[in-house]
């Protein structure tokens, strides 16, 4: 993923203001460059660039109309660039995909402050650079009603909902999701936690680059302690489908030493966000040192997608279970798509999750609600039995229970989440925790772990704990922490 930063109403736009927005260069260390924009005394705006698609001619920012001027600064990917470009006979002389957009009130200038997905952002600007006026649009197809509203047109594309016939849809979409995602330059890896979604993303990843004759191996990334039930998982995967698989070992004193970088990169503190990114940041680190693989292709969005989480068993109906996950769709952007687009940008690499694939995922929530749900205590039951005949993944990982992530990359006998509270406990004392609510009126820590990542994230960003609206938390249970070892329904199967 690129960065991209805009300067308004400075005098020299290599002034310490814009030397502080080149803090987003680690998003695009391949290249940078800057523009001031013609017309205007005082105006700016950069682009620091992960090569993706077109290494040679795709820099920006791009100057698309001379007079009037027009620049373009974008990131992003629109997968059916070229069959677009073909449609409506663009002429340019860049491969890059971000040309298509401009066909859609694709505006150059951007505010580099977190908005809404789903809006883009118009600026009126003073010949002095000044900003006049702001308003914040929202996309024409993106509508408030429930989103299941928006599945209907997905749904007629493929009728009926007889058992066999969805599995078989459900194949048809995931397979196309990834194939599409294969658009690069670069060369592909695989996160491969050894649970169910990694694990048939990776499956399917390089069953796909075998039939289009990639010349290269496709390599999958584990990452957790010595005896983590993720890296014996993850492993059997790999020899599975035969990948180049890569092991990260790490332990408690590198994982705590480094959640400093992972609230800074993440800017939240959100508390399960924090827990669960030191991992994937310190294999994202891994990939960008030892690897050439820049594309990453990853299982995120399946939980919240197919009701992958613990407290799912907990629904009090179908319809509820549909809501909660309708609502973790919306909030993707808040938390887990937050974590693995920060983490693996620290590094300069770029994700793709197929999981979310608007056609994959459209069809999967215009199915009935009771189709969808945990069955026979297993969360997932859809998707494992979508793929139970297809050999592609080892049965046993197929049908393998969630883990929560304190305990998947870490050793059964002292699991990440216990390592974090008997750290944490020796840094914040009980006396800070009683005045927490005065110092900490937004989004009050009630434990010690949000207090200490909260201090963290004000020291690199004080004043905006509006970012975050709440913590990520789950439903119908009484748990006071976003951890799945809360839940009694927790490792149930494994106890009974």
């Amino acid at each position: 993923m690129c960065g991209i930063w805009a300067l308004f109403g400075s005098d020299d736009c290599l002034s310490v203001q814009c030397l502080s927005a080149m803090k987003i260069a680690h998003r695009g260390p391949d290249a940078f460059r800057f523009e001031n924009v013609n017309g205007y005394t005082n105006c700016c705006f950069g682009f620091h660039r992960l090569a993706v698609v077109d290494q040679l001619f795709g820099m920006q920012p791009i100057r698309v109309k001379k007079y009037p001027y027009l620049w373009l600064c974008y990131n992003g990917e629109i997968y059916n660039h070229k069959k677009l470009q073909h449609h409506f006979e663009f002429e340019y002389q860049t491969k890059v995909d971000g040309l298509i957009n401009l066909k859609h009130s694709m505006t150059p200038f951007l505010k580099v402050e977190p908005f809404l997905p789903g809006h883009y952002e118009v600026l009126d600007l003073k010949p002095n650079g000044k900003v006049a006026s702001v308003e914040m649009v929202k996309y024409h197809n993106c509508r408030d009603e429930p989103l299941h509203a928006l599945y209907d047109s997905v749904e007629k594309l493929f009728p009926g909902f007889e058992i066999e016939t969805v599995k078989n849809n459900l194949r048809i979409l995931f397979d196309n999701a990834i194939k599409k995602r294969l658009m690069t330059d670069r060369r592909i890896g695989c996160l491969l936690s050894g649970g169910l979604d990694s694990s048939l993303v990776a499956a399917i990843l390089l069953k796909q680059l075998k039939e289009a004759k990639v010349q290269y191996p496709l390599q999958t990334f584990a990452i957790g302690m010595e005896d983590s039930p993720d890296l014996l998982a993850a492993r059997k995967v790999a020899n599975h489908i035969g990948s180049e698989h890569h092991e990260v070992l790490f332990n408690s004193e590198e994982g705590i030493q480094v959640l400093d970088e992972v609230i800074f990169s993440l800017e939240t503190y959100d508390i399960t966000t924090v827990r669960a990114s030191v991992g994937m940041y310190l294999i994202s680190k891994y990939i960008r040192k030892n690897t050439d693989s820049v594309v990453i292709f990853s299982g995120e969005g399946s939980d919240e997608l197919t009701q992958g989480y613990i407290y799912f068993h907990k629904a009090p109906s179908p319809e509820k279970a549909e809501e909660e996950s309708e609502r973790l769709l919306k909030e993707l952007y808040l938390f887990d798509v937050l974590r693995a687009d920060r983490t693996t940008a620290a590094h300069g690499l770029e994700l793709r999750v197929p999981f979310l694939d608007h056609r994959f995922s459209s069809y999967y929530m215009s199915l009935p609600p009771n189709m969808k749900t945990p069955k026979n205590g297993i969360e997932k039951h859809l998707l494992r039995e979508t793929f139970e005949d297809s050999n592609l993944i080892p049965k046993e990982i197929l049908w393998r229970p969630k883990e929560a992530f304190s305990d998947g990359i870490t050793s059964v006998k002292n699991s990440w989440f216990r390592i974090l509270q008997e750290y944490i406990d020796h840094q914040v004392d009980d006396a800070v925790m009683a005045s927490a609510a005065q110092k900490f009126a937004v989004n009050t820590p009630k434990t010690k772990e949000g207090y200490y990542y909260r201090q963290i994230f004000e020291r690199h960003y004080p004043g905006r704990a509006d970012w975050l609206p709440h913590y990520w938390m789950p439903r119908w249970t009484s748990a006071t922490d976003p951890s799945a070892r809360t839940l009694t329904h927790y490792k149930a199967t494994a106890k009974a």
